[in-house]
């Protein structure tokens, strides 16, 4: 049995994708399953060295990703995304290549999501010092059929947590 399975956190930067995918790994490390995290800010150095955030850079870099989590996810890894992964077109592509596959939108209001600015990215992306930053000057298009809606402005960390755990449980993923 295959035991694979890509959970793709999206939404906006600084909605908590991070965070809740180093607390799913976490627990499904605890369960002995072979993890693995994708976080757009780390992959952004590596695998997508080199790109922008253009519209097609943007598309590039959330195609490299679901290549990698798609081999993850054939040889019985859980992959976790953590990535904006801003346009629907994207994550329905590796939706439909990668089969096994679980979205998470973390829903969060531009202003919490500023407030949660660690980076500054928000406050450069309104001086124009940072052009196509998502939610200030490129969209965010939200999911359309996420099996799972977190509101993290409104949930605790471990709320937010158990609704992924409960629907991921569900589906027989774990």
């Amino acid at each position: 049995m295959n035991t694979g399975l890509t959970i793709w956190l999206t939404g906006l930067p600084g909605s908590g994708k991070s965070t809740l995918a180093r607390a799913l790994e976490a627990r499904l490390n605890e369960l002995g399953r072979n993890v693995e995290v994708l976080d757009g800010d780390e992959i952004r150095k590596s695998l997508s060295l080199g790109l922008g955030f253009s519209k097609q850079d943007r598309d590039t870099n959330i195609r490299r990703i679901g290549v990698v989590a798609g081999m993850l996810t054939r040889n019985g890894v859980a992959a976790i995304v953590a990535v904006i992964s801003p346009y629907q077109e994207g994550r329905e592509f590796n939706r439909k290549r990668i089969g096994r596959f679980v979205e998470v939108y973390c829903r969060c209001p531009l202003e919490v999501a500023e407030a949660r600015d660690v980076k500054g990215n928000y406050r450069k992306a309104r001086r124009g010092e940072i052009q196509s930053f998502t939610g200030i000057d490129d969209p965010y298009e939200e999911p359309l059929q996420a099996e799972v809606i977190v509101e993290t402005d409104k949930e605790t960390v471990q709320e937010s947590f158990d609704k992924i755990w409960r629907t991921l449980t569900c589906l027989g993923y774990v």
